[in-house]
């Protein structure tokens, strides 16, 4: 049996841990830092094998890599990963597929999965996810999987990345089998803009059992005033019109209250283990234009669980002034640029059904 967190600290498990990483991309026993030839070739040149010769991998533009090809059953228990340039946070689609299956369960641009959608760093201090200087991209979401696991990230963008990564999974003991796992799913949606009046889909209707762990927004505002007031719904077991589960505003969904404004001091970020408001981008009087914001919510001690179908989605809602009707100010719809990823698990490793189309560079463009 494998045990994770501190209770399992302290005992003795046969389980295999594997790394695999631009040193060893296999993963195999005994195979790392072997590479006479790599990225780090020229300033190894003095010391030999052994000496960081391959610490990363270059995929040109329009290529696709693969970072690793594993036979299960095993989980992942990690991954990390930087780039350079930080640019192609959002113009490299991070795919992850789970035995065998045609069609990923994972799809993702890479800054977007790291809770960083604007091409800007942003510090995470979460459990699942840490992000930290300078763009050291860090996931604990257990990924287990029977049969295979690939992952591979694809260079939508005009030049070359450099990738370091390194991706961690442990074997269990003796060879032996998983429990029936419930696979790991990821799938990113934007509006851009979301249409006047319209709601923006988080999670379409997604087939089968399981449960939703969490949502990251990158939000866009592209009107004046506030902007957080649209409700988070959660639309489970074929709920229609009305759904089961109806938050109160965007704010108060991602933990925060009052616009996430602190008087004197306005906009204030914080990242919590399950919940922040990691990115705020104010306009420079320039180029940079428009506010831009990016938040998150982990629902790791309350799991929203569902037995049939599940579609989330989140209106694009702010406050405008009273227009005469009596009231200080009044709900006015927006329309935003909303861009979300969201992450669940499901009894199945694929689910095609639900998928948006895979983004283009037009679509995944920050502005």
């Amino acid at each position: 049996m494998t045990f994770t967190g501190l209770d399992g600290l302290a005992r003795r498990s046969r389980a295999v841990t594997r790394s695999i990483s631009a040193e060893n991309p296999t993963g195999a026993k005994g195979a790392g830092g072997m590479a006479t030839e790599g990225t780090g070739a020229r300033a190894a040149s003095l010391l030999g094998q052994g000496w960081k010769v391959s610490p990363s991998i270059e995929i040109p533009a329009g290529e696709t890599a693969t970072l690793a090809d594993i036979s299960g059953p095993g989980t992942i228990r990690h991954l990390w990963c930087t780039t350079a340039p930080h640019r192609a946070w959002r113009s490299t689609l991070l795919r992850m597929y789970w035995e065998d299956a045609a069609e990923p369960a994972v799809e993702v641009p890479l800054g977007d999965f790291f809770c960083n959608g604007w091409n800007a760093f942003s510090q995470v201090s979460s459990v699942p996810v840490a992000v930290n200087p300078n763009g050291g991209f860090n996931a604990y979401w257990p990924m287990p999987f029977r049969r295979a696991a690939r992952i591979t990230l694809e260079n939508l963008s005009a030049e070359t990345v450099t990738l370091y990564y390194q991706i961690d999974y442990e074997l269990p003991e003796d060879g032996g089998d998983l429990p029936e796992p419930s696979w790991f799913h990821a799938q990113w949606r934007r509006s851009h803009p979301v249409p006047e009046g319209r709601t923006h889909t988080i999670l379409d209707r997604v087939h089968g059992a399981g449960h939703y762990v969490g949502t990251y927004l990158a939000w866009g505002v592209n009107s004046p005033g506030w902007w957080g007031e649209g409700e988070l719904k959660f639309f489970l077991d074929g709920d229609d019109e009305f759904p089961t589960i109806c938050g109160t505003g965007t704010e108060d969904y991602f933990g925060g209250a009052w616009n996430f404004d602190v008087p004197g001091q306005g906009y204030t970020a914080y990242t919590t283990p399950y919940l922040g408001l990691n990115q705020i981008l104010r306009p420079d009087g320039l180029y940079a234009s428009q506010q831009r914001f990016g938040m998150y919510r982990w629902h790791i001690p309350d799991p929203v669980r569902f037995a049939a179908d599940l579609r989330v989605t989140v209106q694009s809602l702010g406050i405008g002034p009273g227009h005469g009707n009596g009231l200080p100010h009044r709900y006015r719809p927006t329309s935003d640029d909303i861009a979300s990823t969201a992450l669940f698990y499901l009894d199945a490793p694929e689910e095609p059904a639900s998928r948006p189309p895979a983004p283009d560079l037009l679509a995944l463009e920050v502005d």
